[in-house]
């Protein structure tokens, strides 16, 4: 799989588990150099896709907090968006 437009339309899951067994495949260093560069090519358009959909997941998280007997919504904000 190597259409950056097929990955993106994996699912997170399938994404991250092929991404993973990429990093695994490279990690054992036996692989030929041209079938390793796209397997790395492959790995980076990956992690993108994994990238841009933790990011728009987190834009969807709101926390729900009471503040004077009333409930009200607030954005989701990671430890480092705190900093």
């Amino acid at each position: 799989m190597s259409d950056k437009r097929d990955m993106n339309q994996l699912p997170f899951e399938q994404a991250l588990e092929r991404l993973e067994n990429v990093v695994e495949h490279l990690e054992k260093g036996d692989t030929p150099l041209e079938e390793a560069i796209q397997l790395f090519d492959e790995g980076m358009k990956l992690a993108h896709a994994c990238n841009k959909k933790l990011e728009w997941a987190e834009q969807k998280v709101e926390l729900l907090v009471q503040e004077n007997g009333e409930w009200k919504k607030e954005p989701f904000l990671s430890e480092e968006d705190a900093e």
